[in-house]
């Protein structure tokens, strides 16, 4: 059933755990708006949701490790209307010790999987602020709770995600406005392409956007504020 001016924006829309949580939305009829760097990749995305689910998809290019086209990305989302759902989804994963990753590798993930998610949602919010309702999915870690050996700057990057998100749900609690981290651990997306381990050895995608969607169906009066998921076997 249509759902009238819903719109849910997921950035990084057009693989892995984006992709899922796009077909969840759109499946329940929510309008999509996504980006991500690859243009084909996203007319592929917006052609086969509209036409399997009868919604419109809104698509943008956008670097989301550079701050101007976050932004701009934020004001294509406004452009469209109010957004209902903001899922700040989109991130990189590259292992390393801190002492020993490449130079640049703290700016490059602090950039893509920190940075992006501050400043879309600073444009996004006078918005949902105005009409006094919204959901905002932050797509954090188990590297934002457990620190590891190699994981370096994704998981500095990962912990402060999820301060963000801490900080963004006490402030938006008198807004109406909810706020979830979401946890995953290892979940087969291209991330993990290469690794000798079998698929059912990861989380599936599927499964968290399922978890997002019932997450955002529940009444008004409740909100899970992490939302933690391992695979059956423990973390890898």
């Amino acid at each position: 059933m249509k759902k009238e001016n819903m719109n849910c924006v997921v950035t990084g829309g057009t693989e892995g755990i984006g992709k899922s949580i796009i077909y969840c939305f759109a499946e329940q009829g929510f309008d999509i708006i996504t980006c991500a760097r690859n243009q084909k990749k996203l007319d592929l995305l917006k052609f086969d949701v509209e036409k399997k689910f009868a919604v419109q998809v809104s698509v943008l290019v956008v670097n989301v490790s550079i701050k101007e086209e976050v932004v701009k990305f934020g004001k294509f989302v406004n452009d469209i209307g109010t957004p209902e759902v903001l899922i700040n989804n989109a991130g990189i994963f590259t292992p390393g010790m801190i002492d020993e990753e490449p130079d640049g590798a703290l700016e490059t993930m602090i950039n893509t999987n920190l940075y992006s998610a501050y400043h879309l949602t600073r444009v996004i919010l006078p918005r949902m602020k105005a009409v006094n309702k919204g959901y905002i999915f932050n797509m954090c870690s188990i590297a934002s709770l457990t620190a590891y050996a190699n994981g370096g700057s994704y998981s500095i990057s990962k912990f402060a995600l999820y301060g963000m998100t801490k900080v963004l749900r006490e402030e938006l609690k008198k807004d109406n406005i909810k706020v979830t981290a979401v946890l995953p651990g290892a979940t087969y997306t291209s991330s993990w392409a290469g690794v000798d381990l079998p698929e059912e050895r990861f989380i599936n995608s599927k499964d968290i956007a399922d978890l997002i969607w019932a997450t955002y169906s529940l009444s008004g009066r409740t909100v899970v504020e992490d939302l933690l998921i391992r695979p059956q076997l423990g973390d890898l």
